[in-house]
């Protein structure tokens, strides 16, 4: 199946598609400002450069997009019908990628969450989670 858009429109389309400030991310750092928790944004001297980081809590927060990092939700196991090969092969890498970042954050000594954009749905559940995270030692 080739695409519906030229590729001056593909380009244009994917130009547009954020990999900082995402509103799945926004509502995680709304979470956490309302909980009375600093943070800092993209450290790009750690692995991953992690969307949200806590230094004194030695704390790295990925906030994923189910689709861009392969989730198994239905979200994110879901794969386009045009250009399927190109599209298995990029979350992949993604895939792929984030497992190394984790790996080396925690060789370093640091916390790892991750938060995947289907799990910000319920408000309570992503308040509670994060509450325990940045309580624990």
């Amino acid at each position: 199946m080739t695409d519906v858009f030229s590729s001056e429109k593909r380009s244009s389309v994917m130009r547009r598609v954020n990999s900082t400030d995402t509103s799945p991310e926004l509502k995680v750092r709304r979470l956490l400002r309302r909980m009375g928790v600093g943070y800092r944004l993209h450290r790009r001297d750690l692995p991953g450069k992690p969307d949200i980081v806590m230094a004194g809590r030695r704390l790295a927060i990925f906030v994923h997009g189910c689709f861009w990092h392969g989730h198994d939700c239905a979200r994110g196991s879901r794969v386009p019908k045009a250009n399927r090969d190109y599209w298995e092969a990029k979350v992949g890498r993604n895939r792929a990628r984030d497992v190394e970042h984790r790996a080396a954050l925690e060789a370093k000594g640091w916390r790892v969450l991750t938060l995947w954009e289907c799990d910000l749905k319920d408000d309570a559940a992503l308040e509670a989670r994060l509450r325990a995270e940045v309580a624990a030692p």
